[in-house]
């Protein structure tokens, strides 16, 4: 019997996946958002073990928004809901940033890059990009009505006299309406996969699959998966299918799983009379799934690690961290640094901040359910007062564990942004100050901060301490609650930061960063 892997096959905040398969090869694209490097591209030859391949995009836009400067920010913006496609030796990535109303194009003939941008003719929300056995290419996209818009290359908008027409509208009174679209055809039919949460529900979200002989015909559909695999009813949805070598068929989908993000999964998938796909078992979400293939499999190299800062400049003086790591916002190229002390990042502070939020430069990687935890060593000589530097668990409601000068003196605190209510909406007023739950003097700047998180069970935590002079960990402040706020619209990520608050040109070292997934705690 072959081996079995728990969905979600990647637990950790992947969301808005997009599969194809070139040869015996998986490539999966994701949503990133307003994280640079961006634009994830994953590779597997089995469907479950997966790693990065590039970042397609360093940053999309230079304006103060996408810079964190000026009091502007894309929090909750960016780049949304990819669609991945292959074409005659060509890779195809696009994408909508709802900041900027543009729909974007990259492409590439290596999946590893470099991938050219193109800006689209057009604005596409939630769109899945559909070359045709004719040459003819479209994109669907849309919210609750989903149109399909025929597409001329040369511009990458809407092919004047080409098809352009509606052809699915979701129910009246849904609280979320059909989006996140995936077109595919099969043996001469045309599948739409598109999401929505039905009336009334709060979290559950289903998928709906349409069914079509041709793209200027009729299309019928009906709903094709239904379930939350027992997990705080949270549905699994929005995706479309693949095919492996051999010819069996898979469905990959997201599921909300509160604060650790949206994660994705991997499900068998059948046929039935009618052509509609039976996905998992009957309809239903495996909790389990095995690998499409078990022979010759290359390991992939982790999706989360450690990290000891020491970097070489390539041949053109330009450092890329490990693709684990992503900025929060375009990075200050001024403000951080693993050159100018080799073996540690040093962030230095080009202005004031009111909270960790609003620091540039915050570099982040995801958390990895259902718990998992996260510690560095910090030297902080080069604080001023006023500034903090440390650990946190990233979020809009955030919580941390920083070093910070006061006096002369420095004093480790746990800070923590608690909730505005019980929603996912989020109050959106991101220079509130955080709330201090403790403190305690330390003797000098060299510090070792660690944060624990913990997505086991509700309410999910995070826990904050640091190493004392017997080696041992020493909690500080509450157990910061974690929500899954739509301010920030991710799950929880670790983040290193440093911050000034009454004075620019603090300088925080961090070195010997540690990861630490749930098998190993």
């Amino acid at each position: 019997m072959r081996d079995q892997y728990t969905n979600p096959v990647i637990n950790s905040d992947f969301p808005d996946p997009d599969i194809i398969r070139v040869g015996d090869t998986y490539y999966m694209a994701s949503t990133t958002m307003y994280f640079m490097p961006g634009g994830d591209i994953l590779r597997s030859s089995d469907l479950v073990h997966w790693e990065f391949v590039c970042h397609a995009f360093g940053r999309l836009e230079e304006n103060s928004a996408h810079c964190l400067e000026d009091g502007q920010q894309i929090y909750g913006q960016g780049m949304w809901a990819p669609s991945l496609r292959f074409r005659d030796g060509v890779f195809y990535l696009t994408f909508a940033c709802n900041d900027t109303h543009k729909s974007l194009l990259f492409k590439a003939l290596d999946p590893a890059g470099p991938w050219e941008r193109l800006e689209m003719g057009g604005f596409f929300y939630d769109s899945s990009l559909f070359f045709d056995d004719d040459g003819r290419v479209y994109i669907v996209h849309g919210n609750t009505q989903l149109r399909i818009t025929e597409l001329e290359t040369g511009t990458w908008g809407p092919k004047p006299g080409g098809l352009d027409r509606v052809i699915v509208t979701d129910c009246p009174g849904q609280t979320l309406g059909y989006e996140g679209s995936h077109l595919y055809k099969k043996d001469g039919r045309y599948y739409l996969f598109t999401c929505h949460m039905p009336q009334g529900s709060k979290f559950l979200k289903t998928e709906d699959c349409f069914l079509a002989d041709s793209l200027s015909g009729p299309w019928r559909g009906k709903n094709v998966l239904d379930g939350n695999m027992g997990y705080r009813d949270f549905g699994v949805a929005q995706g479309g299918m693949v095919d492996t070598p051999e010819g069996n068929w898979y469905a990959f989908m997201f599921q909300d799983r509160g604060p650790l993000g949206r994660a994705p999964v991997i499900m068998p998938m059948t046929f039935d009379e009618e052509g509609f796909p039976v996905l998992g078992d009957n309809g239903r979400v495996p909790r389990t799934v095995s690998p499409v293939r078990t022979d010759g499999v290359p390991a992939c190299a982790p999706l989360n690690g450690d990290d000891n800062f020491r970097y070489t400049p390539d041949a053109y003086g330009i450092v890329r961290l490990a693709p684990f790591w992503q900025f929060s916002h375009n990075p200050d190229p001024e403000g951080w640094s693993v050159i100018a002390r080799p073996g540690a990042f040093r962030l230095t502070t080009g202005r004031t901040s009111p909270n960790l939020i609003l620091a540039r430069n915050t570099l982040t990687q995801r958390c990895v359910g259902p718990e998992c935890a996260a510690w560095v060593t910090l030297d902080g000589t080069g604080l001023r007062e006023g500034d903090y530097a440390g650990i946190c668990a990233y979020q809009s409601c955030y919580g941390a564990i920083a070093l910070t000068r006061r006096d002369g003196a420095y004093w480790l605190v746990m800070l923590g942004r608690p909730a505005d209510n019980d929603t996912n909406q989020g109050d959106g007023d991101f220079a509130r100050p955080p709330v201090e739950y403790g403190c305690v003097l330390v003797p000098g700047p060299v510090v070792t901060l660690r944060c624990d998180a913990d997505f086991s069970h509700e309410p999910d935590t995070a826990r904050f301490s640091y190493r004392d002079a017997d080696g041992g960990w020493r909690p500080l402040g509450i157990a910061q609650r974690l929500y899954y706020k739509l301010d920030l619209f991710i799950g929880y990520r670790f983040g290193l930061f440093c911050y000034s608050t009454l004075e620019a040109g603090g300088t925080a070292d961090f070195s010997e960063f540690h990861f630490q997934g749930p098998q190993e705690k």
